[in-house]
């Protein structure tokens, strides 16, 4: 075979070789991003849901890692339970496919939901929650998705304005000198939504999942804070 020859076979042999390569560096970022969001992707799967199924926001959260912070802030006061700041929010409405590109920026990160916008938290002590939860299913009264944390506290979702509004309900049905252990959560407040973990002490958990009915209309304060004022006075603390 003539050199020439040789050398034109050489020199496709190697462009060919080549060719495949530089074609699997340029779709890199995105097989990396994707690879790291699988190994992720009960994380994944949940903000997806939470976005384009119930039309929540979600927010990346920081992780405690050995007693420490993910945020990398040395004097953090909420190691593990607080919103990334650098971190922009997933918006509501948001597809599989957005969320995968947006959480892979942020392996780890916990699952974060904004509270005072598609509702509000009434929380309670695990045990007293537990104890209200049957109370008000056994009454047949409407209920949002409830959640318990590894910390001890019960979540439940209620219509917005129910943190600006406990004060007064609590002074209406008798309970505001109590010293119940009974805090409203509204706009500016986050909470840690299952399956992430909280604070390094474990996932937070459903009680109470969400579904159309509930996440559509939250029930309003009112029509919960009875049980919950009287059970939550009744548990030891």
């Amino acid at each position: 075979m003539p050199r020439a020859a040789k050398e034109s076979r050489a020199t496709k042999e190697t462009r060919a070789t080549k060719e495949p390569r530089a074609a699997k560096e340029t779709k890199e970022p995105r097989s990396a991003s994707r690879r790291r969001c699988r190994s992720a992707a009960e994380e994944c799967t949940a903000v997806a849901e939470y976005t384009g199924l119930w039309g929540w926001a979600v927010v990346p959260g920081a992780r405690a890692q050995d007693g420490r912070c993910s945020c990398g802030r040395a004097d953090c006061a909420a190691p593990g339970a607080h919103p990334l700041d650098f971190a922009p929010e997933v918006a509501a409405g948001a597809t599989l496919d957005e969320v995968t590109e947006a959480w892979s920026q942020f392996p780890g990160a916990a699952v974060m939901l904004p509270v005072g916008r598609a509702f509000d938290v009434l929380e309670v002590a695990e045990a007293a929650g537990r104890r209200a939860l049957v109370r008000l299913e056994r009454m047949g009264l409407p209920l949002g998705p409830v959640t318990a944390t590894p910390d001890g506290r019960t979540h439940f979702f209620v219509a917005p304005g129910a943190a600006a509004e406990l004060p007064q309900l609590l002074y209406r049905m008798g309970w505001d000198d109590a010293g119940l252990d009974l805090h409203g959560l509204g706009p500016g407040a986050h909470i840690t939504a299952p399956p992430s973990d909280r604070a390094g002490l474990g996932p937070v958990r459903w009680l109470r999942s969400p579904d159309p009915e509930s996440v559509t209309g939250p029930p309003h304060a009112r029509l919960l804070l009875g049980t919950l004022a009287y059970v939550a006075h009744r548990s030891p603390a």
